[in-house]
């Protein structure tokens, strides 16, 4: 691994080209906070699926894009007086320190539980009037679920025991029963949302982080579905001429050669 110095020198070398694409590329020239956001979303994406992949060489490669962006806004804010690289790194620093006081103060935790929960009271002294102001508005509802329930549980507002989040999950699926039955759509819905979010809660009295569990099944179902269209291409049989009882031959071939 690198030293202290030749990470810092690489840093450096980033900065001074960043400052150069600024000055002399015309499309990096053009770029706003506004016109990369949408770019800074996808490349974050793009660094879930390779720690998902496990594949430590697409991991750095995200890993400096997301960096690249994070450099980029820097940038565009030193432009504008309003901020520079230095003051987000010193800034991130100041608030890694303020709560970590169990590291830099004398206070002492029992385990990460206490960390948590220590975390979440220091924002709300430091002037947040709610512990869910922290979960961005536009996260996939999956994954701000998951996050609501992380900081409330922070504050003490949580189940006891794994039994009875899963009796709450029976609970809503019954409920949602009854409105399938009755038919009201709008109903429906509200009932299947329910479900949804005490299957997540569920998934974390499990430790199983529900985003990522979703997207094992996701890839293990193209993988399959693939396997499927490549037999059929092997039959020279298009995929709507078959029927289910044919496609599901090969399916069964897939789960068989796929067990993930």
């Amino acid at each position: 691994m690198n030293s202290r110095q030749n990470q810092l020198q690489a840093f450096g070398r980033l900065l001074d080209t960043m400052d150069d694409l600024r000055e002399k590329c015309p499309w990096d020239m053009k770029q706003t906070m506004q016109s990369l956001r949408h770019l800074t979303i996808e490349e974050t994406y793009e660094l879930g699926d390779a720690i998902l992949d496990n594949d430590m060489s697409e991991i750095k490669k995200e890993l400096g894009d997301v960096l690249l962006h994070i450099v980029f806004y820097s940038k565009i804010g030193s432009e504008t007086n309003d901020f520079d690289i230095a003051d987000v790194c010193n800034e991130i620093c100041e608030k890694l320190i303020h709560r970590h006081p169990h590291i830099y103060s004398d206070v002492v935790v029992k385990d990460e539980e206490e960390v948590k929960q220590n975390w979440e009271k220091l924002k709300l002294k430091e002037g947040k009037k709610s512990v869910l102001e922290g979960v961005p508005k536009s996260l996939p509802a999956l994954v701000k679920a998951s996050r609501i329930q992380d900081k409330v549980k922070g504050v003490g507002f949580d189940w006891e025991e794994s039994h009875q989040v899963w009796d709450k999950v029976q609970e809503e699926l019954a409920e949602l029963q009854v409105e399938v039955e009755a038919g009201d759509q709008d109903k429906i819905e509200d009932e299947f949302g329910d479900v949804l979010f005490s299957m997540i809660n569920y998934a974390r009295f499990l430790k199983v982080n529900p985003e990522d569990a979703l997207e094992r099944t996701n890839k293990k179902f193209i993988k399959r579905f693939q396997y499927l269209e490549s037999k059929a291409g092997e039959l020279g049989k298009p995929l709507m001429d078959m029927t289910l009882a044919e496609m599901d031959v090969f399916w069964e071939e897939a789960k068989r050669i796929t067990k993930k």
